[in-house]
């Protein structure tokens, strides 16, 4: 097993393992095997038009798999967590998301309110634009932290969809104010609201 070969629409590689004996993670097969089909037959027609004849619908369906296989359907995801207190949240949730069979990918996560940077918001607002959906960890302290709140009502102003979801085991714990309904930390919950 190795790094998984599927590029991101930056061209970045794929921080996905590989599924065993195979070149993609579990999200890039899956995909790739359902959009690859439009892929190869889109290469095999053109190909055919450049090249008349099977040697062309051949050639250009190769290339189209070949095409079809780079093509990125996870979910860039935003992760809002309470900075001060619950920082290893954000490290377990991006650690799952590289593994083999995860829908999702972090692009961005929370920024710290107190930076020293002026502009934090201004960052945020943007890496929360760039994302398909917003998670807020939640941990005992996360519905009263000022940068969560503040990051809540940037992904609502920019109707994204926003998911809460516990972070721990043990406790009662507080949703965040209009940040929607609070789920379980559980793989198939994770596959589910990410996939």
């Amino acid at each position: 097993m190795g790094q998984c070969k599927a590029k991101t629409k930056l061209g970045h590689r794929c921080k996905k393992i590989a599924q065993t004996n195979k070149k993609f993670c579990y999200q890039h097969t899956n995909k790739t095997d359902k959009s690859g089909l439009l892929a190869i037959a889109a290469g095999a027609a053109i190909g055919n038009i450049f090249f008349p004849g099977l040697g062309g619908i051949v050639v250009g369906g190769a290339v189209g798999k070949i095409v079809g296989e780079n093509i990125v359907m996870t979910k860039k995801v935003f992760v809002s967590f309470d900075f001060d207190n619950d920082k290893k949240l954000k490290d377990f949730i991006i650690g799952q998301s590289r593994l083999a069979d995860s829908p999702f990918e972090i692009s961005d996560h929370s920024l710290k309110e107190a930076a020293p940077e002026h502009n934090w918001e201004a960052k945020a607002d943007a890496a929360i634009a760039r994302s398909d959906i917003v998670v807020v960890m939640v941990g005992p302290n996360t519905y009263r932290a000022h940068g969560v709140l503040k990051e809540v009502r940037m992904a609502r102003a920019r109707n994204k969809n926003i998911v809460q979801v516990i972070g721990y085991k043990d406790g009662n714990y507080t949703a965040v104010p209009n940040a929607g309904r609070l789920y379980s930390w559980n793989w198939d919950n994770l596959k589910k609201l990410l996939g």
